[in-house]
């Protein structure tokens, strides 16, 4: 091959790999904006729309157990998604993801409320969030392996990845944004009666675009290899269980105090301001959660480079000790109620929590071969939601209105990150693996 002929194809590589890039970012920041919105409404809106029957504390329980079923259902997205996925291609899979992800947002926006039909109302709202969920299930391990597989050798693969994870702070802050903004427009009173529907109904704009940009991109390579050979896998649940059954364990293991921590620095920092310190949140809460996102836009892909450099056991470890010291001083900082040090609490937490966040979408599906990658990186990335995105809003919101200190939510923080770190330490250190070299050996085995 010529100089010329051999530039030409680097430069097609790199193409490719920027609209992978690109297009995964784009779904997963659509993605991540719908199940904000979502998280947003269930802290000070569904109470009052769906649930006004009940006093205020069971009420915003209520609204975040609706809230967790999202998370309940997000297994069983990673695995069907996944054997279609490790099947017959990724790339079919995530557009049906965001697809479905995005319809159940706007009609959540087109819900009638518990004033007009009772407790079917929220009945209607609890199935559009496990149809949420299902999607948010299937489109991290999809996305994750797109973007991954792109760069087989590691060079750049936990920088690439992190780009995927960058979603998540790009849809919040969209969210956030929405939330701030029609709040800031719409008097309190119009906001409960039809205001709050807004950012739910602006998804089905965001469904087109994602559509169009994700429809564009090409199947993933590794994947395209092994259905050529012949060599995908007929039953990949079955496989995964049964001879990555370990791996999927320490991979759960390594995300449930990431997750609780990421609720906890987020979407429960508007609970506690409201019912612990009777704040205004309507403003001061959108405007921290902004904050944090910028935290971690920040974070995200700084860590994930480091990843490539030191490896993704380290970067990971570091993330859950920083949030086991930093969970005791921000309930510390929330308690003096300045806005200064509130934005402080949320900024550094988050900034921190994205040394855990950053290296997931390289570290999980490194675990396992291409042939089952996206059957086992969504089963451990979406059953840790179980332990953790599920049961956190119960659980705080019930350590909340048993004691007037908040050791008890960070106890609970805190046992979760050191399992964490024991997990993170007993698994391989994958930065520099060869993907396809793994591929090779596994057909050996």
């Amino acid at each position: 091959m010529t100089a010329s002929t051999q530039f030409i194809a680097d430069e097609a590589k790199k193409r490719s790999a920027i609209r992978v890039i690109g297009a995964s970012l784009a779904g997963t920041s659509l993605e991540w904006y719908d199940h904000a919105i979502y998280g947003s409404a269930a802290a000070l809106v569904f109470p009052k729309v769906f649930f006004p029957q009940s006093e205020p504390l069971t009420a915003t329980l209520l609204s975040m157990t609706t809230y967790a079923v999202g998370f309940l259902s997000r297994p069983l997205g990673g695995l069907v998604c996944g054997y279609f996925g490790d099947r017959f291609g990724r790339k079919n899979v995530l557009i049906m993801t965001l697809l479905l992800m995005g319809s159940a947002t706007f009609l959540v926006g087109l819900l009638p409320t518990y004033q007009s039909v009772g407790v079917g109302a929220a009945i209607a709202l609890s199935i559009l969030r496990i149809l949420q969920g299902v999607a948010l299930g299937g489109e991290w391990g999809g996305a994750s392996l797109m973007v991954s597989e792109i760069d087989p050798a590691g060079r750049r693969r936990g920088f690439y990845g992190s780009m995927v994870q960058v979603g998540s702070p790009v849809g919040y802050l969209l969210a956030y944004g929405m939330f701030a903004l029609v709040t800031f427009l719409v008097a309190p009173d119009a906001f409960l009666n039809w205001g709050w529907r807004i950012p739910f109904l602006a998804s089905g704009v965001l469904i087109v675009v994602g559509y169009y940009i994700r429809r564009s991109i090409a199947e993933s390579p590794l994947f395209e290899e092994i259905e050529r050979r012949q060599q995908t896998a007929k039953a990949p649940i079955g496989e995964v269980l049964r001879l990555h059954w370990r791996s999927v364990l320490i991979a759960i293991g390594s995300r449930i105090g990431s997750d609780i921590v990421f609720y906890v620095f987020s979407v429960f920092l508007l609970v506690y301001l409201r019912l612990r310190l009777g704040m205004d949140v309507s403003t001061l809460g959108f405007a921290a959660l902004l904050c944090a996102s910028l935290a971690q836009l920040i974070g995200i892909p700084l860590f994930g480079y480091l990843s490539d450099g030191f490896g993704r056991r380290p970067v990971l470890i570091f993330g859950g000790v920083g949030c086991m010291i930093w969970c005791m001083v921000f309930f510390a900082l929330l308690n003096t109620k300045m806005t200064t040090w509130i934005f402080t609490a949320t900024f550094v937490g988050m900034f921190l929590h994205a040394a855990m966040w950053g290296p997931l979408s390289s570290y999980m599906p490194e675990m396992f071969p291409t042939r089952v990658r996206y059957t086992g990186a969504s089963l451990g990335f979406q059953g840790a939601s179980v332990f953790g995105g599920a049961l956190a809003p119960v659980i705080t919101t019930w350590l909340l209105g048993l004691s007037q200190s908040s050791w008890p939510i960070q106890l609970y923080v805190i046992l979760f990150l050191l399992l964490l770190v024991f997990c993170v330490y007993l698994a391989d250190e994958t930065a520099h693996k060869d993907l396809k070299a793994g591929d090779r050996a596994a057909q050996l085995t």
